[in-house]
C-alpha cells in the first residue's frame, strides 16, 4: 500500500522506515509501561540478569513507580534471590 501510494520508495529505504517505525513503537511501549515491556522481552530470551539490569535504570529515573518495583519482586526471586525480590516488593508498596 505505502509502495503504492510512493513508488520512488525503494526497497531498502522502506526497510529503513519499518526499522525506525518498529524501534520508536518499543521505545514508547517500554518508556509507558516503566521499563516493563523491555524487561518482558529480556526475560522471555533468557536474559534475567538484562532484565533486572534494565528494571534497575528505570528505577533510577522513576525510583517510586509501583509496578516497576513489583516487576523487579518477581525477576528476582525467580533468579533465586528471594531476600532482595522480597524488600522490592515492599519498596513498592510504600507507593501505593
Amino acid at each position: 500500500m505505502i509502495r503504492a501510494r510512493y513508488p520512488w520508495l525503494t526497497s531498502g529505504s522502506l526497510d529503513v522506515l519499518f526499522n525506525n517505525a518498529r524501534k520508536e513503537m518499543l521505545r514508547v511501549l517500554d518508556e509507558e509501561s516503566g521499563g516493563r515491556n523491555v524487561s518482558r522481552r529480556l526475560e522471555k530470551k533468557g536474559d534475567l540478569e538484562g532484565a533486572i539490569r534494565h528494571l534497575r535504570e528505570h528505577l533510577e529515573e522513576d525510583p517510586e513507580d509501583p509496578d516497576a518495583w513489583y516487576a523487579l519482586g518477581e525477576l528476582l526471586c525467580k533468579a533465586g534471590r528471594t531476600k532482595e525480590g522480597y524488600d522490592a516488593f515492599a519498596e513498592g508498596r510504600k507507593y501505593f
